[in-house]
């Protein structure tokens, strides 16, 4: 038998029991390799999102290189509450790495739902979702050997009654929420199946977040209204438009003061050019011509897109 050590008070779960009252879903910015970094992070909870995740980190690098750790992560004291995601398939690994996230974060996350082939082939993300005693016991040497609060993100099985199954021991491994990415490991443009997030809901206690296609105010109401979730995560929505989930405003699309706040963050905290570039291309995607798109990508420095935009749009960052 395994023993499972309390959890102490933890920020982000008294989020989702403040959501709950207000009779309100707690909304999460998603973790994305290479886009939801610091700088990004700051900005989405600028405009809404109540809780942020890190990039997925690959456990054992992570745990083996400070190298890794150091090019990989940065944090400040208003990054909060923040989750760090974990790729792993080992619970000492993963333990360890929990520990060392324990003073940045305040929860960490196992990947049981990323779909790529290197991650599966490497025993990590959806390949986990067919071995739950595995997830338990990484969740349970996460707790007792870090301390931490663990959630777990899974993807859905081939049926509701393994979905069920899955997300039942998830629970009773002591993970304090469950997100549900609402598609099958082999499924990507299929329509998100909200009935089986739904059974997911009403089939455990903890708390459950959907996740898959939610892009703007509406979907989440919609989102809400048919699964009864306690939380949304949004990816590719939120890339588009950082601001999606300020509910004063709910706009369609990336406000000019939102692309300027951009600017002035990831020049302020220091961000790669092709993370700076890429997230702009995805923020301007629905204002941008066809030959404005390609003129815009083919910039190669930060000098040519600041004076783009002033010149384009009339965005400075000062």
């Amino acid at each position: 038998t395994h023993s499972v050590a309390p959890m102490a008070d933890n920020a982000v779960l008294r989020i989702f029991e403040e959501k709950r009252r207000e009779g309100q879903v707690v909304r999460i910015c998603a973790p994305m390799v290479r886009y939801s970094r610091l700088a990004f992070r700051k900005l989405v909870r600028a405009h809404g999102a109540d809780v942020a995740y890190t990039p997925m980190f690959v456990a054992e690098s992570f745990v083996e290189s400070q190298r890794a750790r150091d090019a990989d992560f940065r944090t400040c004291p208003e990054d909060r509450p923040l989750v760090m995601q974990f790729a792993a398939n080992n619970s000492v690994v993963f333990g360890a790495a929990a520990q060392l996230a324990k003073p940045y974060c305040d929860v960490v996350d196992l990947n049981c739902g990323c779909p790529q082939r290197w991650a599966m082939q490497e025993g990590y993300g959806s390949a986990l979702i067919k071995s739950p005693d595995k997830i338990r016991d990484m969740v349970i040497q996460a707790r007792n050997q870090a301390g931490m609060a663990v959630s777990v993100k899974v993807r859905l099985r081939e049926n509701d009654a393994r979905t069920i199954d899955l997300a039942r021991q998830v629970e009773h491994s002591g993970a304090v929420w469950l997100t549900v990415h609402g598609r099958t490991p082999e499924q990507r443009g299929q329509p998100v199946n909200h009935s089986a997030i739904k059974l997911v809901k009403e089939s455990i206690g903890i708390p459950v977040v959907a996740n898959g296609d939610i892009c703007s105010e509406e979907d989440v109401q919609l989102v809400r209204n048919l699964t009864g979730v306690d939380g949304v995560m949004a990816a590719r929505g939120i890339l588009a438009n950082p601001a999606m989930y300020d509910q004063a405003t709910a706009p369609a699309t990336v406000p000019t003061e939102v692309v300027r706040h951009w600017l002035q963050l990831a020049l302020e905290i220091g961000t790669p050019f092709p993370c700076f570039h890429h997230h702009l291309i995805y923020m301007l995607e629905p204002v941008l011509s066809r030959s404005d798109k390609r003129e815009f990508n083919s910039l190669t420095s930060t000098v040519s897109v600041l004076d783009y935009l002033e010149r384009r749009f009339g965005i400075t960052c000062s």
